[in-house]
């Protein structure tokens, strides 16, 4: 049986197969490129970000030809921008019924399925539409995000230079492959896509403003790419103990040192990068580098914040040199916690996350065939993901070991340059490919009955309970207000809360049954990510495993042995 984390795997081998090019520019060649055009009236509107207006003027001309697919395909990227899923997915269904096969129509088709939370239902549509017209640029643009969610981060470049070829123009596109450049490159790019109106709203805008600023002081004022600085490329660390009251514990943490200062952070696979408190900078002496912001659950919205570079951290036995940190611009960051640190910090890793042991293990991930042996792992703080770090990591990986006096037994060949594409190890056959978005790692979750259409869920050890959005609760319970719930995050605390009835939740290989399950809006969440977030895998879930995480290919595994004798000591 086919499932769905597996889908894409054999999808891109298939597509890659199937088309036969083995660079872009050979692919590209066979394809009219698209030409420079004035924009229409609905695609001015658009570029504008008034969705609304885009909305009416697309609308208009399929009054008089209701089957024009390039006015439907503009209508649902418009209804996309709107949040409003459902209706695009209801106006490219009925047009599809009269043209299946439509590559624009299925084009839209696969990006409303990506949105609604289907990325294996959008993969099955690329895979029919790409082979009877390879040259559709939005096509491959579908194609490189659904690579990228797997792990094959070679291939969604690939993809992505494929797509730009076609239409250099095509502002979705633009954005996406100016993230494949130099960083000089990118620079130039970005400042010339901001000139211009692009189709983006005010905050993806300022986010874009905020992502150049902090690219542009890192040309002018470089920094060592943060590396290893230790002997040992394994280790293990006890769970830190962060207490409610004297009897129950709320998280757990690591004991981490910035600059020789000692700091106690929550660990939070829900949370990217370094993250502490203002205070925690300054006795580390952690001096700004650049303005940012920061957010997650709550009504507050982002919270000011700075980025700044900590000459030494040690997490255990390790040590690293040289990385970024985020600061939040207040005094505490969650209650009594010093910080957050989410684990794709710790994705150079093979990382273990042993609740009923209490203890955090990291070890060294698998050596790809390209490799003779593993790379020295580094701490990746930025925030970001393996694409981001792949050519530096590749590029530093013996400079590090040799800083730590490691002297390898083989002389190894230098790995290959740049981003790469999952490796499933021989010994990792038994783990769950999940999808991957940034730090957030998100895994197909079946509710009520393991046979059920599976939705996406969050694994989250940082938020308390494993929760439902809204609206996936009332497809499957009961739903009440609950007044008495209250629901905080690093932006402050959730307007409206309610409990589920009994949910049972089916992921990897376990169930688990809940009974009043919290639910609140996560649409916010699902807006950053791209796709449709219906829960979050807490910490009183994941807090009975012990979970192992491959962040460079996309893999967890986690075991549950009732034998241990152990039960939650989250309190309730």
């Amino acid at each position: 049986m086919l499932r769905p984390q597996d889908f894409l795997f054999g999808l891109y081998l298939s597509i890659a197969g199937l088309l036969s090019y083995s660079s872009p520019a050979a692919f590209a060649v066979a394809c009219k490129v698209a030409a420079a055009h004035a924009p229409s009236e609905a695609e001015t509107a658009f570029l504008k970000g008034d969705f609304d207006q885009a909305v009416t003027l697309y609308q208009a001309p399929l009054k008089l030809k209701p089957d024009d697919s390039a006015a439907i395909a503009g209508l649902v990227d418009a209804l996309l921008r709107q949040q409003k899923v459902a209706e695009a997915a209801d106006i490219v269904e009925k047009a599809l019924a009269g043209q299946p096969k439509s590559t624009v129509l299925l084009t839209a088709k696969a990006d409303v399925l990506y949105r609604q939370g289907t990325p294996w239902l959008a993969a099955g549509v690329v895979e029919d539409a790409l082979p009877q017209d390879p040259c559709n640029a939005r096509l491959h643009l579908v194609h490189a995000r659904l690579l990228r969610l797997s792990s094959f981060y070679a291939g969604e470049q690939k993809e992505l230079r494929v797509a730009h070829q076609l239409d250099p123009y095509d502002p979705a596109i633009r954005r996406e492959w100016i993230d494949t450049l130099s960083t000089r490159q990118r620079i130039a790019e970005l400042e010339q896509y901001l000139a211009s109106p692009n189709g983006d709203d005010p905050e993806d805008i300022r986010r874009l403003k905020i992502y150049l600023e902090s690219l542009q002081k890192r040309l002018t004022e470089p920094r060592k790419s943060c590396r290893l600085a230790s002997p040992a490329n394994s280790t293990e660390i006890p769970f830190a103990m962060m207490m409610r009251d004297a009897n129950h514990v709320r998280a757990f943490g690591l004991e981490v040192k910035l600059n020789d200062h000692n700091a106690r952070l929550e660990i939070d696979t829900g949370a990217g990068g370094l993250l502490v408190s203002r205070s925690v900078a300054q006795r580390a002496g952690l001096k700004p580098f650049v303005e940012t912001e920061v957010g997650g659950i709550g009504a507050d919205g982002e919270k000011k914040a700075y980025t700044a570079y900590a000459d030494s951290i040690k997490i255990g036995s390790l040590e690293f040199h040289d990385c970024m940190v985020e600061v939040l611009n207040s005094r505490n960051v969650m209650e009594d916690s010093d910080g957050l640190i989410g684990m794709d910090v710790l994705s150079g890793f093979l990382v273990t996350l042993d609740y009923p042991m209490h203890k955090l293990e990291l070890g060294p991930l698998p050596a790809r065939p390209t490799e003779t042996s593993p790379q020295a792992p580094e701490l990746h703080t930025g925030g970001g993901t393996e694409e981001d770090d792949a050519s530096a990591a590749d590029a530093t990986g013996h400079a590090a070991a040799k800083d730590a006096g490691a002297k390898p037994a083989v002389a190894a060949a230098p790995p290959p340059r740049g981003p790469q594409d999952r490796y499933i190890a021989p010994e990792m056959k038994s783990y769950t490919k999940v999808y991957r978005v940034g730090h957030q790692l998100l895994i197909p979750t079946s509710l009520n009955q393991a046979a059920n259409p599976p939705k996406l869920f969050i694994l989250d050890t940082g938020s308390f309970s494993t929760s439902l959005s809204p609206e996936a609760a009332r497809e499957v319970t009961k739903l009440h207000g609950n007044d008495a719930l209250k629901v905080r995050g690093i932006s402050g605390e959730v307007k409206k809360v309610y409990s589920a009835d009994d949910v049972t939740f089916y992921f990897a290989n376990l169930s688990q049954k809940g009974r009043d399950i919290v639910s609140f809006d996560i649409s916010g969440l699902s807006r950053n990510v791209g796709l449709e977030v219906s829960g979050l895998i807490g910490a009183n879930t994941l807090g009975l495993l012990t979970m192992h995480i491959d962040y460079r290919d996309g893999l967890v595994k986690f075991d549950y042995d009732p034998n241990r004798g152990f039960r939650s000591v989250y309190s309730q």
